[in-house]
């Protein structure tokens, strides 16, 4: 059976979102249609959003002004700069409520496969933040992209003076050993801290 045009331009759209395949957009999709309000309501909030928000010129998070609430915010510890690859990140280590410094979203990272240079990236609005500032924070994903990210990133820093760590790698919470790829097992051997 071939489904409306209408209805398969909708699907398309739902299977560009990460995570969402066929199915999904499937199920989604008649969802949305038995359940008109809640497809008006999400419709009206998805176009709000939209129109009104935007990403900070200091950070790069997501923000309603200019600035984000992070960055305009006097209780912020502005001699510490976290960097991560997305705003999603920061939301991430937002919800743990233990870090109050800034942050700083490169955007994207350095991946010569995917052709990303560090052009490609926001290192300059990264510099231009460095003054006062004593500690940067590469809270960037451990893989081979991330890795040459830090790296250089490391190097530029340490050369401005700056003190440059990274987030401690490890087992997470209620893995099995066995079941652990041997790079992450190496980590946490080398991160791992005294009881």
């Amino acid at each position: 059976m071939k489904s409306p045009p209408l209805f398969t331009a909708l699907l398309e759209a739902l299977e560009q979102l990460p995570g969402i395949g066929k199915k999904s957009a499937e199920r989604i999709g008649f969802y949305l249609l038995n359940n008109r309000e809640v497809g008006e309501n999400l419709s009206q909030a998805l176009r709000t959003a939209l129109d009104n928000l935007g990403h900070c010129r200091i950070c790069g998070n997501i923000t309603e002004g200019e600035v984000c609430k992070i960055c305009s915010s006097p209780s912020r510890d502005k001699t510490v700069i976290c960097v991560v690859e997305t705003p999603m990140d920061i939301y991430a280590i937002e919800k743990t409520g233990i870090y109050n410094g800034l942050y700083h979203v490169l955007g994207a990272l350095i991946s010569p496969l995917d052709g990303k240079g560090p052009e490609d990236i926001n290192i300059d609005g990264l510099l231009k933040r460095i003054e006062g500032v004593k500690e940067i924070i590469l809270a960037i994903k451990p893989s081979t992209e991330g890795d040459a990210t830090s790296m250089y990133l490391a190097e530029i820093l340490k050369k401005k003076g700056v003190s440059v760590s990274r987030l401690a790698r490890g087992l997470p919470v209620g893995s099995e050993l066995e079941l652990t790829d041997p790079l992450t097992i190496i980590n946490a051997i080398k991160n791992r801290s005294r009881l």
